[in-house]
């Protein structure tokens, strides 16, 4: 019963969320809530939920720092040169952006942070995507997708909980996979190739100049989430200043046509050379700061949260030392910062019911006992499968932690290697990166103001597919 209890909640919080007959936050929070009454643990919803915030008070923590840090970066100056060099490579061409998006989300992602890479990558990318009224959700799915690939690296998480949790070296895992994962890699890139050709078709090319010094005017924008379905993407306030009101989202219509934004576009103030935050004499200041955030991360000298909370406090004080001015930062990014937090915790219910109830243990017990006796021999590619949907429904840490040890263990009975299974454990990140259960995700379609449904419906078809093509490279190259 707690099987199908479980398979039911989440089919109908992926149900609703994008029929956007609620939203996501209302969602994690009302559904799991229900089902906890219908397992008849009503009673001990209030420790469940307890245990699940928690759990992510940390990544809450981490992710509110770290946007009002990147905020200030973006304010102050320090990405516009990595914009200006994106529109030089893109020439305007919503092919060229689109390649773009897969190829910096990738190059960030050497941090081993979700977070940061949507950060940046948004950051950099968004005014060009509103400038030439690209779709939006193109943008979220590629540089997700690009980000799973990139998440297997050993400081990324998912390998080394692979690692930890089956007592193998991380390298074992890591290095024989390149190959495959290099091939999911171009995979994503040449997906990122045919949408951008589509969306080159849609909008047209422009010249650079063009792209500049065109006027925002009221756009319409389309969301390629499949024949005749779509919705537009909420459009934000500029980042170059105050942020002004959400405007009003219209409903979807035809053909892929979604809401219009019916107020002016000042999204593109990111190149604006005469905004008030600049601050040209700290800029390398600043990178360096970025630089040696980046590297303690990855050193990981302190945890996460605490080098963000005093990287926002350093950045905050140095470029902006007025009491003031740092009040008016704070504010200018509290909406982002409101919507990512508020999103985390909502998910602590849903994770926290999911796992308190018992409802995780036995789906993954039901999936694993369902696997046919003569698949035995095959279990790498049996666990490279069920990687997909236990790391999209479930938390790294559950699958890894929980699943992986039993599949590895039913591997061995029938001859095959434990570095063999945890390697392909690791082909379901792509899609791992859009789950509803990754807080970073989160960070993603809040900034790109983009709503959860529409980037779900546009991006699991295809992060499926860039999971298979580096199950089947594996194969292939006889790693897993």
């Amino acid at each position: 019963m707690l099987t199908i209890l479980g398979f039911a909640m989440i089919a109908t919080f992926l149900v609703l969320i994008m029929m956007k007959k609620m939203s996501p936050i209302a969602a994690l929070v009302l559904i799991p809530a229900l089902f906890c009454v219908f397992v008849g643990k009503g009673a001990h919803l209030g420790d469940y939920v307890i245990d699940g915030v928690s759990s992510l008070a940390p990544t809450a923590a981490m992710l509110m720092f770290a946007i009002v840090y990147f905020g200030v970066m973006i304010d102050v100056g320090l990405f516009d040169p990595i914009v200006r060099a994106i529109l030089k490579f893109c020439k305007a061409d919503p092919m060229r952006v689109v390649v773009g998006t897969a190829l910096l989300a990738a190059i960030v992602s050497l941090d081993g942070d979700g977070s940061t890479t949507f950060m940046i990558t948004v950051s950099a990318m968004y005014p060009l995507y509103k400038r030439l009224k690209m779709s939006l959700v193109v943008m979220t799915g590629v540089a997700a997708m690009a980000n799973g690939v990139m998440n297997t690296l050993p400081w990324g998480g998912p390998t080394a909980r692979a690692a930890t949790a089956l007592k193998v070296d991380a390298t074992d895992i890591f290095v024989p996979m390149i190959p495959a994962l290099a091939v999911g890699l171009l995979a994503v890139v040449a997906l990122s190739y045919v949408l951008g050709l589509r969306e080159r078709r849609r909008v047209g090319t422009l010249t650079l100049d063009e792209a500049l010094v065109r006027e925002p005017a009221p756009e319409t924008e389309t969301v390629l989430v499949g024949a005749g379905a779509g919705a537009g993407a909420k459009a934000g306030a500029g980042r170059g200043g105050t942020r002004g009101a959400d405007r009003s989202q219209g409903s979807a219509g035809s053909g892929g046509s979604g809401a219009a934004d019916e107020a002016p576009d000042d999204d593109f103030k990111g190149l604006d050379p005469n905004r008030p935050t600049l601050r040209p004499k700290l800029y390398w200041f600043n990178a360096l700061l970025t630089v040696a955030l980046l590297t303690a991360m990855i050193m990981e000298l302190l945890p996460i949260p605490v080098l963000f909370l005093l990287g926002a406090a350093l950045a905050l004080t140095v470029n902006f030392p007025h009491i003031p001015d740092q009040k008016a930062r704070i504010a200018a990014h509290a909406d982002n910062v409101l919507n990512v937090s508020g999103m985390v915790f909502a998910a602590a219910v849903f994770t926290g019911v999911l796992t308190g109830t018992g409802m995780v243990d036995h789906m993954a017990n039901w999936l694993v006992n369902t696997i046919p006796e003569g698949m035995g021999p095959h279990m790498g590619l049996v666990t490279g499968l069920l990687s997909l949907p236990l790391t999209y429904f479930m938390s790294n840490d559950g699958f890894y932690f929980g699943v992986l040890p039993v599949l590895a263990e039913a591997g061995q009975a029938h001859g095959v290697s434990t570095l063999e299974i945890a390697r392909a454990s690791i082909v379901g990140q792509p899609l791992h990166m859009s789950s509803p259960l990754v807080p970073a995700v989160y960070v993603l379609v809040g900034m790109a103001k983009v709503e959860f449904g529409d980037h779900t419906r546009f991006v699991v078809k295809w992060a499926v597919l860039t999971s298979l093509v580096i199950l089947a490279a594996g194969i292939l190259f006889g790693i897993i």
